[in-house]
């Protein structure tokens, strides 16, 4: 027979808390919880929202076990009865983990809703823990509403999520909601630390630190890769070790790199890169890694020295504030935008160290914009000029000798002298515009002149009106301020169209300028019976449509006269039969008529 080895229990799983103080960063959840539990105020259901990885499945089954072990003291479990180990280990009946992103049907919730009548087999209170609640289908949501919001007395839900927008507002009204925040790199470390002389493991404070800034505030983030880190070790873990294991760079070459981009130094900062890249440093690593401390610079510059850097450890903050005061704010604003496009493009192709490159040369590139903003401040209040800093060196593409070095030494830096600022000059004085005044006609609209009115106001109106208004039965003025305008019994698209309220305020503001006083216009259609009147005929000074064969009668027919309403244009010529081909042109079509094939 083969002896079997033990099965190996992840740090993440053997070193779960068992109360509510072990719970790292989330003390106000504990607090809440033990007190509602000390002074028999538990609700129904309570809803905990968060981040991956900072304890929420943990509280759920440390706020079960508190709920049921009879041994509990202030609201905390004893960890030591057989309640609080099968709670712990998740094998006991009356309390319930389900998976909500595979058990998110409404199947699976009716099946939930028969067993939560059901009486508990030893346990006070049931609880069900319904992790990744988000997932649940809209259906399964619904069905849970009637269950959730009237559960038996001794049956308890608690719900977690990293997405609480993802859950219906009738179960968040439902709930009492607790939300998690990322835990600090100093609780990490000194979770770390324990787990470390727990393993009887011996290592580098700052290996913990480092392993404590890459988890970015997940305490199960942080165990996994601590697990990682001491199973790729040996039995003293140096800080070597995770850069080799995350293949990131170390603080020093980070500085160094940040050093090379603020002087200009584009040799030394692509060599850097290079060194870097031969170390096993992997590039999507580094380019994080100069983003985080651009950010770093960002903050210092800023003066946020109790804000934590992410990217280097406190032990760098001199450094780093120095390099952000020669630097400057706004040039470090300027790089970590440059930086942060740069990145963004590189997850999407295969050629992403000629964009890194790309990057660190356009940082170098960058000029001292606070110095750049304050000339030009100064130049627009009329102020001498100041002086600009002196260009930055860089290294020549050939490497020079040791008398050019030195006669380079002795020569004092140049100085850019900005040119004087103009003198002002006095402004000229423009002679007076002789004031114009409109020289539309206006033409008398009474009863007797109200038809020739009417041919001018055609004259004046545009192609895509007039044509709708050209072939009118009637027009007469009624009340001395009215426009009535009677259409033929078969005009009636042309009616619709003139009775737009739009077309009916452009039609009114016509006229009444054309009368020089206020005009009101009121559309109707002749009486099919009736006989209407004479159509007025158009302007003389009006130009014809062009025909290219002699055109049908087309006033009295329906549909060209529809299209023609649709559009908004006119008819430009008639082509004989079969077929006829009648070019409708619209006012707003710049490349002549558009032919529309209309059979007969």
């Amino acid at each position: 027979m083969t002896d079997h080895q033990p099965q190996y229990t992840v740090l993440a799983r053997r070193f779960r808390p068992q109360k509510f103080d072990d719970v790292v960063g989330q003390q106000h959840v504990g607090q809440s919880l033990r007190n509602a539990i000390a002074a028999g105020r538990v609700a129904h259901a309570y809803l905990f929202t968060g981040a991956r990885g900072v304890g929420k499945t943990s509280t759920a089954r440390i706020f079960a076990k508190a709920l049921n072990c009879p041994n509990a003291v202030n609201g905390d479990p004893c960890n030591a009865c057989d309640v609080c180990d099968a709670i712990g280990s998740g094998n006991d009946v009356d309390v319930l983990e389900i998976d909500g992103a595979s058990n998110r049907g409404i199947d699976d919730i009716r099946q939930l809703r028969a067993n939560v009548n059901v009486r508990s087999m030893r346990l006070p209170t049931k609880v069900y823990i319904i992790d990744e609640v988000h997932m649940l289908t809209k259906e399964a949501f619904n069905a849970l509403l009637k269950t959730l919001e009237e559960p038996p007395p001794n049956v308890k839900f608690i719900f977690c999520t990293t997405e609480p927008n993802k859950v219906p507002d009738t179960i968040l009204s439902r709930c009492q909601r607790f939300d998690f925040g990322t835990i600090a790199s100093e609780g990490i470390q000194a979770r770390l630390q324990e787990i470390a002389q727990a393993e009887g493991r011996d290592v580098d404070p700052e290996a913990i630190e480092l392993v404590a800034r890459r988890a970015t505030g997940s305490m199960r983030d942080s165990q996994s890769l601590f697990d990682q880190l001491l199973a790729f070790g040996g039995d003293v873990i140096r800080t070597e070790d995770v850069h080799q294991l995350l293949g990131t760079a170390p603080d020093e070459r980070l500085i160094q790199m940040l050093d090379a981009i603020i002087d200009g130094d584009r040799a030394q900062a692509l060599g850097t890169l290079e060194a870097a890249l031969n170390e096993g440093v992997q590039l999507a690593s580094f380019s994080d890694q100069i983003l985080q401390y651009l950010r770093d610079l960002l903050v210092t510059a800023s003066g946020a020295d109790s804000v934590p850097l992410t990217a280097v450890s406190e032990r760098s903050r001199p450094r780093a504030k120095e390099q952000a005061t020669r630097w400057g704010l706004q040039t470090v604003a300027a790089a970590m935008q440059i930086m942060a496009e740069a990145k963004a493009k590189m997850q999407r192709v295969n050629y992403g160290r000629a964009l890194l490159e790309l990057a660190i040369i356009r940082m170098t590139l960058l000029e001292d914009l606070e110095a750049v903003a304050s000339l030009v401040r100064q130049l627009a209040q009329g102020g001498a000029a100041p002086a600009l800093p002196a260009a930055r060196p860089t290294r020549p593409a050939e490497p020079s000798t040791a008398e050019s070095a030195k006669k380079k030494d002795d020569q004092p830096p140049q100085q850019i002298t900005p040119p004087a600022p103009p003198r002002p000059v006095a402004p000229r004085e423009e002679p007076p515009q002789p004031v114009t005044t409109s020289t539309a006609t206006v033409v008398e609209c009474t009863a007797d002149s109200v038809d020739a009115f009417w041919a001018q106001f055609l004259v004046n109106a545009p192609d895509s009106i007039a044509a709708q208004l050209k072939n009118v039965s009637k027009v007469a003025l009624v009340d001395g301020n009215l426009l009535e305008v009677t259409f033929p019994s078969n005009a009636e698209f042309k009616l619709k169209f003139c009775e737009r309220p739009d077309t009916t305020k452009r039609l009114r503001d016509m006229a009444a300028e054309l009368a020089g006083r206020p005009l009101s216009i009121r559309f109707q259609l002749a009486k099919a019976d009736g006989k209407s009147a004479a159509p007025i005929a158009p302007p003389p000074n009006r130009q014809p449509a062009r025909e290219k064969f002699a055109p049908n009668c087309l006033d009295e027919d329906q549909f060209v006269q529809n299209a023609v309403t649709v559009f908004g244009g006119k008819v430009e010529f008639v082509r004989a039969a079969p077929i006829q081909v009648i070019a409708v042109q619209s006012e707003s079509d710049e490349d002549g008529p558009v032919d529309e094939d209309i059979e007969d």
